[in-house]
């Protein structure tokens, strides 16, 4: 089809849409069925998707249901609100608590667990002082919410007061907001699901409009405090309930991996008759002190889990199967089928993972397959059904980039010893169209920089009106030029250019990350930064070529430096680099604690620690300033020697004249004893 045609069907979706809208909501007679309307809904999304001159006030992007202008004021949280990993399978959970005995150093020990459904709600952070509620916030992007103060005073199960003796002197409460299903039949229905319509009631600008919701909360957990005497998760319920707040009924401590998943299925079983969603049963670590020593990785605590509920399935059919371009240039071919409502999600698209994937289940274009959704995980093509295959195409991967035309690569891997699944576009700059785009999106993306409004649709939309070509063009935007673009306004416009502004002070692990070098994650990144300590020592790397330096730093291996060898090897992430430097204000360790009693110093360890794992001791030194670094060299300070230590570290500390210490020596260095 022309553009013309395009704009004709588009233009006729629209106007069905309204039509089936109107009847729905503000006659509360509907003339199809919610899986029509999903469908037409979903359409017209696509088709906006794929050209971006397609735009209406009455999409289903822009109509209500869909969160309002963002006109909260940010706030800091005090401790990060994370996200929770996930488990489907035993397996999943058998892994994580391996994990944790392993950082404890335990191994005939029993971890008791505080096993809480997981509502599928809005999350919020209630601020206490004195027993005063004095400020809410959202989770946002899990560092800094929106001030949602008056809205939340509106929840009838949020506490204004708390006059009880044990009551911490400041508390930062957090839970769930979210509607019961049997409210949300009942409430004027502008909204697709019960989480959405907590989610848009909670973000209203007027807390009188909030008042007219009925929302619930349920509190689980707390952030930072002061003057807490409760020793684990369990009593912190009990004292919730006695401090007026509402906690789950459905809540139990128990131990073993058996019974959590003997109470999963019980809870999964009665999932229906519940009257509020729930999507699984997040598992916590009962004891806070074990909370307290097993500490966090980037972005989720090591002590606690989401046991997702069993996956979703679907019957479709294949359209077409088209190739997608990540940022490191990795080709994924994804199935663009009939649309089909999935556990109350339309689903359209479902990854085929690789061409090797593609042979192996033997999937082509119109087979009848079997689509299956997991929790947040993305929809993916189970098996084929081979008895409705009756005119089907296989599908060729291509060997050249669909973008820029070059010859695609498949990489050995030196672990598996074999050639990677993944077929890649060989561009490590900016010489690929789709992969440049997907830097950018990563650029601004919620990890990285983090820019309020400037979601995908906006980097593809700047792209193809050639505003953007790398990230630090982000910073030069002609915000004229945008006011005169289909919506955009002048409010619009000013919150864009306050969002960009806002963002140019970022961490140097951040800052590392954003760049989407391959292999370097966001863990990485942080190793990276604490041992460099500023940006010009990062950007130096490509001066020096001191590069194998990195192999100090523990958790850094051949694979990262051999990816930041490549990435510094281009002119043009160079050039990007150096743009982004006139730019950004990197703060360098930015975030970490400076004054620890290992200040500066660095650490290796060799032999077994005794009562306490490698992970775990390494998490204590990180914690009070100082650094791990995995080879003997000058720049060690002290060799923390263990039972049966290698001789060969021993010697080589001798020879370079390095302290060496054993266990006790160095927890007296941290004011303790074993």
């Amino acid at each position: 089809m022309n553009d013309d045609q395009i704009k004709n069907e588009y233009s006729k979706k629209i106007k069905l849409f309204k039509k089936y809208n109107k009847y729905y909501y503000d006659r509360s007679n509907p003339i199809v069925s919610d899986q029509e309307f999903d469908i037409l809904k979903n359409q017209i999304i696509e088709l906006e998707k794929k050209h971006s001159f397609l735009k209406s006030d009455n999409s289903p992007t822009k109509s209500v249901g869909f969160k309002p202008s963002k006109i909260f004021k940010k706030v800091s949280h005090k401790s990060p609100m994370l996200s929770l990993s996930n488990a489907f399978t035993k397996e999943d959970l058998l892994n994580f608590e391996k994990k944790i005995l392993n950082f404890l150093n335990k191994k005939d020990f029993e971890i008791e667990y505080s096993a809480e459904p997981k509502i599928d709600g809005i999350s919020a952070s209630l601020i206490y002082i004195d027993g005063k509620f004095e400020t809410g916030l959202s989770r946002g992007d899990g560092k800094q919410g929106e001030d949602i103060t008056d809205n939340l005073k509106t929840i009838k199960d949020i506490p204004k007061k708390i006059l009880v003796k044990n009551f911490p002197k400041e508390i930062d409460i957090r839970g769930e907001v979210f509607i019961q299903n049997s409210d949300f039949k009942r409430i004027s229905n502008k909204f697709a699901n019960p989480r959405n319509a907590a989610s848009g009631s909670l973000r209203q600008k007027n807390p009188e409009d909030t008042k007219k919701i009925p929302l619930k909360f349920i509190a689980y957990t707390f952030g930072y405090e002061k003057g807490l005497k409760i020793e684990n998760q369990k009593d912190f319920l009990r004292s919730l309930k006695k401090w007026g707040f509402k906690t789950n009924s459905l809540n139990i401590t128990t131990k073993g991996i058996d019974n959590l998943i003997t109470n999963y299925k019980r809870i999964e079983e009665k999932r229906d008759k519940i009257d509020f969603d729930i999507d699984g049963i997040v598992y916590k670590v009962n004891s806070f002190e074990l909370q307290k020593r097993l500490g966090n990785v980037a972005s989720s605590p090591r002590w606690a889990i989401a046991h997702k509920f069993s996956t979703n399935k679907g019957i479709s059919k294949i359209n077409n199967i088209e190739i997608q371009i990540g940022r490191t240039g990795a080709l994924t071919p994804v199935a663009k089928i009939v649309p089909v409502n999935i556990g109350g999600v339309v689903v359209s698209n479902a990854t085929l993972h690789n061409e090797e994937e593609i042979k192996r289940k033997d999937i082509r274009i119109g087979d009848t397959v079997v689509v299956e959704r997991a929790g947040d995980v993305i929809p993916h093509i189970v098996s084929v059904d081979l008895k409705k295959r009756k005119s089907s195409q296989k599908f060729s991967f291509p060997e050249k980039c669909p973008s820029c035309g070059l010859q695609t690569i498949k990489e050995f891997n030196l672990t598996t010893k074999k050639e990677d699944a993944v077929r890649r576009c060989p561009s490590e700059g900016y010489e690929c169209e789709k992969v440049s785009i997907e830097k950018i999106k990563h650029f601004v993306s919620k990890d990285a920089l983090n820019i309020d409004g400037f979601g995908k649709k906006i980097v593809e939309n700047f792209w193809s009106q050639k505003m953007i070509r790398f990230p630090h063009d982000i910073f030069n935007l002609d915000f004229d030029q945008i006011k005169l673009m289909d919506g955009w306004g002048k409010k619009s416009v000013d919150n864009l250019k306050y969002s960009i502004e806002e963002k140019k002070k970022i961490s140097l692990e951040k800052f590392i990350f954003s760049l989407g070098i391959r292999h370097i994650g966001l863990e990485n990144a942080k190793l990276i930064s604490r041992n460099l300590k500023s940006s010009k020592n990062f950007i130096d790397l490509s001066n020096n070529k001191r590069f194998d330096d990195l192999l100090n730093i523990d958790g850094i291996g051949d694979t990262q430096i051999k990816s930041l060898k490549i990435f510094f090897s281009n002119s043009t992430n160079l050039k990007v680099i150096n743009e982004l430097q006139k730019n950004l204000s990197i703060q360098n360790d930015f975030g970490l604690k400076k004054d620890g009693l290992l200040k500066e110093k660095t650490f290796m360890f060799t032999g077994k620690l005794t009562g306490i794992s490698r992970a775990e001791a390494k998490s204590l030194i990180e914690e009070n300033s100082g650094s791990i670094i995995s080879n003997v060299s000058k720049k060690l300070d002290y060799l923390i020697v263990g039972e049966k230590p290698t001789k060969r570290k021993i010697d080589d500390a001798k020879t370079l004249k390095i302290k060496i210490i054993d266990q006790n020596e160095w927890l007296k260095m941290l004011n303790k004893t074993s």
